[in-house]
């Protein structure tokens, strides 16, 4: 995936806790179940007395975040770049710049890129980790 804008976010400045801090610090850790899917987490429930966290999620072309579900979070989806499909419950929408997806918890959803991959910050209430 060619460097845009939207990459750019992923490496942009986070404030938090009275401090600035470089998102270009924070790793990009690959997903422990899912091939070809990379997490960096810009912020972790240790950050926000376990309320909220974000992160930026990036899936190569054509793999897929597999269907699962989060049984305590509600999670928000907003695609920064690429483009893709979402199966959320029992409905499949398109994933291109711009979209939010709003999942609620106990939702099955899975992520599918497409040939250009995908950049996507996910948020979650209360923090997934």
């Amino acid at each position: 995936m060619k460097e845009k804008r939207a990459e750019k976010m992923a490496q942009g400045i986070l404030w938090k806790n009275g401090e600035t801090h470089s998102l270009k610090d924070y790793a990009w850790n690959a997903h422990a179940a899912y091939e070809g899917v990379a997490l960096k987490h810009a912020l972790k429930g240790e950050d926000t007395e376990g309320a909220v966290s974000c992160h930026f999620v990036r899936v190569d072309p054509g793999k897929a975040l597999e269907l699962h579900v989060h049984e305590a979070q509600w999670e928000l989806h907003e695609v920064l770049q690429g483009e893709g499909r979402a199966s959320l419950g029992d409905e499949e929408i398109v994933y291109v710049p711009g979209t939010l997806a709003l999942i609620p918890r106990k939702v099955p959803h899975a992520v599918t890129a497409g040939e250009e991959g995908l950049l996507i910050r996910a948020t979650f209430f209360p923090a997934l980790v």
